[in-house]
């Protein structure tokens, strides 16, 4: 599921063809469910909120069981979320991780259509919680980082064995340099990066250096070999006590932790100044009609600070 006019669509869908495998696509977003079911694919593409609406789709199918069903599906799901994508746990998680696919992980499995090998996903950040549920599931999900100024793949999760590490974007492709600036942007060097923006000479010298480095207006960190997105230049502020905040760490933490407990679990995970002092529940989800959401369903700040200015004024 992606906007047929982005990037990513465009390179998957040549790669696809370039392999010889069927497309399909999702006929809405409220679709996807019955047509993965209906197509059985083996590997799909989409975007991370799609994946999002996924499991909560699912936990919220686990939350209507009662009893011993309940309690296992909550287990299952529990050991998902604790999964090390590249570390071996032991043989007692190991064991308990394969009585927890047979009873519970195998009805993912047939709701995304029973015979997905993988998921590659993009144009958005990835929480590191869906990337280690999906694979202790036994669907791997794979997440990928580049923009349309680099044709689009600048890194990404292989899926060889020790490929992956789950809350970063994957490793530099072959030919291309990836590096952190001093001011913590990622920048990147290679023969996929764009000649410049057509009839803006301006625009073009501010995006590329002298040198060709190509300025992405991502924030970033390297783990070792795998990249790590932490936010947007722009969409860092500034705090009253002078500390720069990136809110895309935050958020990513916090989107599937719908329990006050949880929430303050997780919360402490961030300096002082980081945290989430208050919150206002909406009564309205944010969607690609209300504009909130763009195509490939990434927060509108602009619009959301604009649309709910009175609710934020209403927090201090």
């Amino acid at each position: 599921f992606l906007p047929l006019c982005h990037i990513f669509e465009r390179m998957v869908s040549f790669t696809y063809t370039m392999c010889g495998v069927s497309i399909y696509y999702a006929e809405s977003i409220d679709t996807v469910a019955d047509n993965l079911k209906e197509v059985q694919p083996h590997f799909f593409t989409t975007v991370p909120r799609l994946l999002e609406k996924v499991y909560e789709r699912i936990v919220s199918k686990g939350n209507e069981l009662s009893g011993i069903q309940h309690k296992l599906f909550f287990w299952a799901l529990n050991l998902g979320l604790n999964y090390e994508v590249n570390n071996d746990q032991g043989l007692f998680y190991n064991l308990q991780l394969a009585l927890a696919n047979k009873l519970i992980f195998n009805k993912w499995r047939e709701a995304l259509g029973g015979n997905v090998i993988g998921i590659v996903t993009g144009a958005a950040a990835c929480p590191a919680k869906l990337t280690k549920v999906f694979t202790a599931a036994g669907v791997p999900i794979k997440e990928g980082y580049g923009q349309t100024e680099t044709s689009p793949v600048l890194t990404f999760n292989r899926f060889e064995e020790g490929g992956t590490k789950a809350g970063t974007v994957g490793k530099p492709i072959d030919k291309v340099e990836v590096k952190i600036a001093e001011d913590g942007e990622v920048i990147a060097r290679g023969p996929n990066i764009m000649l410049g923006y057509y009839k803006n000479d301006e625009e073009t010298k501010k995006t590329i250096d002298e040198d060709g480095w190509l300025h992405t207006g991502d924030m970033g960190k390297f783990d070792g070999e795998f990249l790590k997105i932490t936010g947007r230049k722009k969409e860092l502020f500034k705090t009253s006590g002078g500390k720069y905040v990136a809110p895309q760490m935050i958020e990513n933490k916090m989107n599937y932790h719908l329990i006050k407990s949880e929430v303050d679990k997780y919360n402490q995970e961030f300096s002082h100044v980081e945290q989430i002092k208050k919150f206002t529940i909406l009564p309205n989800e944010w969607t690609i009609d209300s504009k909130e959401l763009t195509p490939t369903m990434k927060v509108r700040r602009g619009v959301v600070e604009q649309e709910y200015s009175s609710c934020i004024e209403a927090m201090y």
